[in-house]
């Protein structure tokens, strides 16, 4: 009797998901367990396994927008195995896709300028693992998934990857997509193309595009800035980071000092640690849940390190790593993501000088850390003289309903003098 495959439930209050690539074609043999489909909600995209070993019926398309508990397939157990399909263990994974440059990318589509099809297995699918819009934007300018190399979890081919490889193309002569009417100089048909290209927003997108629009409507935002030397962190930190690593497994980044310097100040400002419930009530919170902004090929997305205050250095760290890894990989729980209490967010990996955060709802506070620069200051013990130090931006965006200016700017000379007295964190005063 046939198993039905359903859409599973990624976690409380997610109703709605949209299908991924199917990893197996309908009349293929599957075995339990086997990754078949990754289904994509609002908050996580999670991968959904065969029930049992046999015989897959595919009943719903890519793109479909589903709910939880819809059928979407099912499984023969009790078919026999089709001929070309052989045992799991004469199955070897198929080779990946040879890495190459961009400029290898562009001289191959040069040298042969009509794409030669992706590799394929015996059942029809491609063995290049690319997304479904990668798949999409390949199509449209003509570029050879076989020829990329991916950057996404897993190898992945992302629509950037594409995108890059059109560009090498188009450098190289390759040509990206034919030109429309018009597009040349005087409407005669030649010069690049004017393509426009339209993509549905990922359920994560907008759910994102939702919250930032929430905060701005709801919350009275106001940010306030200061700037933080971090000379005695970079010295801290480049004096005791092998030990470090040595003694703790893992990297001594500026990530956990601010952590610290965070769950310091939160306790001493509790106001920026609540959140207002029902626009009458004043939730405030005895512990100090740290979201921690992190950029995916998703989108961004915002782990929860919980219980921060209790943590030391290197537990911070160990979490940062891990939730960030389990990030970009697609491998975050709802519960992982929701609950925390401030944010932080780190625009300088990016290069960013200065930025004004948004906040995080329900909470009432989000720091921005920006890139380190070397300018003239004063030095901080020989009055009047000008020496070059290594400066960051600190940007708190904060909810005015709840939090005052003066608690505002007193939070954040808090955690900038922490930040440059890190002796203070270390004696925990």
């Amino acid at each position: 009797m046939p198993i039905q495959i359903t859409i599973p439930s990624p976690g409380e209050s997610v109703t709605e998901v949209v299908l991924g690539p199917w990893k197996k074609a309908s009349g293929q043999w599957v075995e339990k367990d086997e990754s078949l489909v990754e289904i994509e909600s609002d908050k996580v995209t999670l991968e959904v396994p065969a029930p049992e070993s046999g015989l897959l019926t595919i009943t719903a398309e890519e793109g479909q927008e589903r709910t939880v508990g819809d059928v979407i397939g099912a499984i023969d157990p009790d078919a026999a195995r089709p001929a070309g399909d052989a045992a799991p263990a004469a199955a070897p994974e198929p080779a990946a896709a040879p890495a190459t440059t961009a400029v290898a990318t562009a001289t191959a589509a040069k040298a042969s300028p009509a794409p030669a099809a992706a590799p394929v297995e015996a059942n029809g699918v491609s063995s290049v693992r690319a997304s479904s819009v990668a798949r999409a934007v390949a199509a449209d300018t003509g570029v050879d998934l076989a020829r990329i190399a991916g950057t996404g979890p897993s190898g992945r081919i992302t629509k950037e990857d594409v995108l890059r490889a059109a560009v090498a193309m188009a450098g190289a002569g390759g040509g990206v997509a034919a030109p429309g009417p018009g597009s040349g100089p005087g409407g005669g048909g030649t010069g690049p193309s004017r393509g426009v290209r339209r993509e549905k927003m990922s359920k994560l997108r907008q759910r994102i595009a939702e919250r930032l629009v929430m905060a701005q409507h709801q919350a009275a935002m106001l940010t306030t800035f200061n700037e933080v030397d971090m000379t005695a962190v970079m010295a801290l930190r480049k004096r005791y980071k092998d030990d470090f690593a040595q003694t703790h497994g893992v990297g001594l980044g500026f990530m956990g000092f601010f952590v610290k310097a965070v769950t310091s100040a939160l306790q001493a400002h509790p106001g920026i640690n609540a959140y207002i419930v029902d626009g009458r009530e004043v939730e405030y919170h005895d512990f100090c849940d740290v979201s921690v902004a992190v950029g995916t090929p998703r989108g961004l997305v915002v782990p929860v390190i919980r219980n921060a205050e209790r943590l030391s250095f290197a537990e911070v760290e160990s979490t940062i790593k891990d939730l960030a890894v389990r990030a970009r990989d697609g491998q975050l729980t709802i519960d992982e993501m929701t609950g925390g209490t401030f944010t932080i967010s780190n625009g300088g990996v990016y290069g960013s000088l200065c930025s004004t955060p948004i906040l995080n709802p329900p909470q009432s506070g989000i720091l921005g850390m920006h890139k380190i620069m070397s300018v003239p200051r004063e030095h901080p013990d020989r009055p009047g003289e000008i020496a070059l130090r290594p400066m960051m931006q600190l940007a708190l965006s904060y909810d005015h309903r709840i939090v005052d200016g003066e608690q505002a700017v007193r939070f954040l000379v808090h955690v900038k003098d922490r930040i440059e007295r890190p002796d203070l964190l270390l004696l925990d005063i």
